[in-house]
């Protein structure tokens, strides 16, 4: 009978299992070297196929195939992008590997050739990886077959981890190290040497920020950066670097891993949008020489250059932010998030071990051919009766053994020397050695018993390998203004136009006020609703017959010339609501809101405006309330609401008595009685704001009366009162206008 398990039981442990497995032998680098273990195996198969920077390059497919058919169990293409990774000076601060052939560019990193074209070898950089491997500094791990031994780790001489970084994603938690200047981490570890109580502000002395391998600005300000390492996790922004060339904008370096046709797309199409009106060109001139020169060239000399490129670094990815977060597995197995000074501690912890176990065990090859030796200095002594032994007995080992008082591996020494090296010279040349040995081996006893010194040892390999490695920072850090994308309605040009709105919901632009939209061409079916008068760079608020308000941009809008846009293409408004009325004013206008049922409230143009495609609750209307053609007011604080009924009712109520809001019913403004309102026998025709010096035009029909002065002050009293009857023959009102 099999194991029998709750399946809830076997689910929780396989997926523990697996995440462990992702977490530990996947995703995350080791401390120690840097390295997750395809890393790790591909530079290991590399060094022994003899591929390190001296030797000729070989195939990358002879690489990836020992990589996977001794170390790594895998998918070739993913064993080899991580090879690719490791070989482009634009991805590596520090290559591992050195290619030959197309290994990808910086604008297209995944452009690389398959393995089966390419070529490479391991980098000279590689070395501070490999140097020690063979000198019993790492643990060595079965291989997945059992057949060959791997290192757990590379003995790393400089702590890779930071100056290469490295990003992973496992299960539950992911790593973005950036990374950094090899002189700078240096010097920062040969601080923590000399001061080991030194702490974080001390160490980012040195380590002023990340330095990516481009030399695009870093803008992170110092205070976030230093919250950054302390915390081990956070965000870097890095802004592409530019250059005026004449009246022409050199881009010449743009932020880590960021294409410069992806850059050009995005600018060219806020130049499509009409977005970009100060930007006449675009060129992509980079070569060889000038892996990155984009060329942006102004419409003319009056724009302002740093204003663009501000917009330009807020809305493309000339400007970029990346991820912090300091994720590594260390000395003791187990991830964690370090912050700088712990990594570095922990990593010098980590090389004062390695570097110990280098030495003990060169002292245990020195101590095992000093013991030699001795056996062999004392057959020189009595070579000639060494020789008669030899020569006599059957078991010469163990009679020389009890003979000379030797040890078994003195012993199988003194009978493995050649005939040759019998001769007189040869003790000198033992003696020699023995001197030479002597005094490694108390040199080594010295470094290992003095912990003062070990340091001293690790200082100077430090510096030795910071002066072959170390280069200039690359990536620069700079104090820089806020990015700010430019408001677009200051870039549009400013022109007069006319919104013309259809009864079946079609909206359209024209250029000019002098368009006479009733005498546009409809649709069959269709005619005009309603036209609104501004600016092509404002707004156009729609308002549909449940109240509700809705926008867009009026540069936007199709040409008069055809038959528009349906709005039902841009909102989805309630069902059976129709677009009645078209407003364009600018922003701070304030505006009369009123319904047929005799309610109204003020509000201001810009709270109309709507970023949703449902659009927004303006005015509650009551069944069988219509919304009435909004009116703008010149000032709230002093002038008039004049309102009239179907029954000829006329109304003026000074405009302080209505409420300002930004939704809602509002309050009554004219009375009508309930029963007629009910009955439907009565509403409110028109409603207009008026200026305190304006007339007042009532229309009816094709004629019209004037109204001003002390004849319409007879009209005017309290909000919410019934009003006057208006003269004989001018009770049917159409409209009321507000004439300056």
């Amino acid at each position: 009978m099999g194991e029998k398990l709750a399946l809830q039981d076997y689910t929780e442990k396989a997926y523990l299992d697996y995440s462990m497995y992702v977490i530990l032998d996947r995703a995350l680098p080791n401390i120690g070297d840097g390295l997750k273990p395809v890393q790790r195996r591909i530079i290991y198969a590399m060094s022994e196929l003899g591929l390190s920077a001296a030797s000729k390059h070989k195939k990358s497919a002879r690489t990836v195939g020992d990589v996977l058919g001794k170390f790594h169990p895998h998918g070739d293409s993913a064993c080899y992008e991580a090879m690719v990774l490791m070989a482009q000076p634009f991805s590596y601060r520090y290559p591992l590997v050195d290619g030959q052939g197309n290994w990808g560019s910086s604008d297209d990193p995944k452009s690389f050739a398959a393995m089966r074209y390419t070529e490479s070898r391991l980098t000279p950089y590689a070395k501070v990886l490999l140097q020690e491997l063979g000198q019993g500094t790492v643990d060595w791990n079965p291989n997945f077959d059992g057949t060959l031994s791997e290192p757990a780790l590379l003995p790393a001489r400089l702590p890779n981890i930071l100056l290469n970084g490295g990003s992973g994603i496992a299960v539950g938690m992911a790593t973005d190290i950036p990374p950094h200047n090899l002189r700078e981490v240096v010097s920062a570890c040969l601080h923590l040497l000399d001061h080991p109580d030194a702490d974080l502000e001390e160490v980012c002395e040195f380590i002023q920020g990340p330095d990516y391998p481009t030399a695009a600005e870093i803008i992170t300000p110092r205070e976030d950066l230093m919250a950054m390492y302390e915390k081990g996790g956070g965000s870097v922004r890095m802004r592409a670097r530019w250059e005026k060339e004449g009246s022409d904008v050199i881009i010449t370096d743009l932020p880590y891993q960021t294409s410069g046709s992806k850059v050009l797309e995005q600018i060219a199409q806020q130049m499509r949008a009409k977005k970009l009106p100060m930007v006449s060109d675009l060129r992509d001139e980079s070569d060889h020489e000038n892996p990155t020169r984009l060329v942006v060239t102004p419409r003319s000399n009056r724009v302002d250059i740093a204003q663009l490129m501000l917009h330009l670094f807020a809305s493309t990815d000339l400007e970029r932010s990346y991820r912090v977060n300091m994720n590594m597995i260390g000395t003791d197995g187990r991830p964690r998030v370090r912050n700088l000074r712990e990594t570095l501690v922990e990593w010098l912890s980590f090389r004062r071990d390695t570097v110990t176990k280098r030495l003990e065990w060169r002292l245990a090859k020195v101590l095992d051919r000093l013991h030699i030796l001795e056996g062999l200095l004392v057959a020189y002594l009595n070579i000639d009766e060494v020789i008669e032994i030899i020569r006599t007995e059957d078991e010469p080992k163990p009679v020389m053994m009890a003979r000379f008082n030797i040890s078994e591996i003195q012993a199988e020494a003194i009978l493995n020397i050649r005939l040759r090296n019998l001769a007189k010279l040869e003790e000198f040349t033992l003696r020699a050695e023995q001197d030479e040995l002597e005094d490694e081996r108390d040199y080594l006893e010295g470094l290992l018993g003095s912990p003062e010194l070990l340091s001293d040892l690790i200082r100077t390999e430090l510096r030795e390998d910071a002066e072959t490695y170390g280069d200039d920072r690359r990536s620069p850090l700079k104090q820089r203004e806020a990015a700010q994308q430019i408001d677009q309605a200051a870039l549009m040009p400013s022109e007069p136009i006319t919104v013309v709105l259809s009864k079946m919901g079609w909206i359209r632009a024209a250029k000019g006020h002098e368009i006479d939209a009733e005498s546009l061409s409809y649709k069959t079916g269709d005619s005009f609703c309603d036209s609104a008068y501004g600016r092509s760079n404002q707004q156009v608020v729609l308002m549909d017959s449940t109240g509700r308000s809705y926008s867009l941009p009026a540069h936007a809008l199709p040409s008069a010339r055809g038959q528009g846009d349906p709005l039902s293409s841009h909102f989805t408004p309630p069902a059976n609501a129709l677009f009645e009325k078209a407003l364009m004013c600018p922003d701070k206008q304030y505006l009369l809101m009123a319904s047929t049922m005799g309610y109204g409230f003020v509000c201001q143009f810009d709270g109309l405006i709507s970023r949703t495609k449902t659009g927004k609750a303006i005015v509650t209307l009551a069944k069988g309330a219509k919304l009435l053609d909004p009116s703008p007011i010149a000032s709230v604080e002093n002038g008039y609401i004049a309102a009239v009924t179907s029954a000829g009712y006329l109304l003026v109520v000074n405009v302080a008595e209505i409420p300002q809001l930004a939704r809602g019913k509002g309050n009554k403004i004219i009375n009508i009685p309930a029963a007629k309102l009910k009955a439907g026998e009565e509403s409110v025709v028109s409603v207009v704001a008026l200026a305190a010096d304006a007339k007042l035009i009532i229309h009816v029909g094709k004629k019209h009366k004037a109204i001003s002065g002390e004849e319409l002050q007879e009209y005017v009293a309290e909000r919410g009162k019934r009003g006057k009857m208006l003269p004989k023959g001018y009770q049917n009102v159409t409209r009321l206008e507000a004439q300056t």
